[in-house]
């Protein structure tokens, strides 16, 4: 008697849920990893912090296994963004650590700013240079040409970085460079 009790109070229960949720239930998926949150700091990024913020979040529209958001006040970031008047560059200290240059030569001579974002914050997620290469790809960087605006990862570029941060390729050790990626 016990267990019809509980059986059928289990039943309303999900009677009432599914009621509320229009008749479908929220499953999540059993192997799927949480995407490691990775902060960055834009403060010292100047007149570029608009562009940094719309490359962390192509990255975050790109990826599942990684969320790029800006660090909480008082708060140590993963990420230090800076502008310089120097050229673009990355300084990765670990995977999904370091410091990022938005450096105005680039911009000076006609690169696109939001592409230069995107692509330094994929150092920082593990990605090298590829160069030289098509304007599709993103680490392709300056090789590209000024005329190149993608600030999207390709598919292999996206499958890298899911890769590196447990996504759909786990399996494989990151690469972790340290040192400086200059493009």
């Amino acid at each position: 008697m016990h267990v019809r009790l509980l059986t059928g109070g289990l039943a309303a229960a999900c009677l009432v849920s599914m009621s509320l949720t229009g008749g479908q239930v929220a499953t999540a998926a059993p192997d799927a990893p949480a995407a490691r949150v990775l902060t960055y700091d834009a403060a010292g990024s100047a007149e570029f912090r608009s562009a940094v913020d719309r490359g962390a979040a192509i990255w975050n529209e790109s990826v599942d296994a990684v969320e790029l958001r800006p660090v909480a006040a008082g708060q140590r970031a993963n990420i230090r963004v800076l502008a310089d008047n120097g050229w673009p560059r990355a300084l990765p200290t670990t995977l999904g650590n370091g410091t990022v240059y938005i450096g105005r030569q680039a911009v000076d001579q006609g690169y696109h700013t939001i592409r230069i974002s995107a692509h330094e914050l994929g150092h920082i997620l593990g990605l090298p240079d590829r160069k030289p290469g098509p304007c599709s790809s993103l680490m392709s960087g300056s090789s590209a040409g000024t005329s190149c605006t993608n600030p999207y990862p390709n598919a292999a570029e996206k499958e890298e970085v899911e890769g590196n941060f447990g996504g759909a390729l786990a399996g494989r050790a990151p690469a972790v460079r340290a040192g400086v990626i200059v493009d």
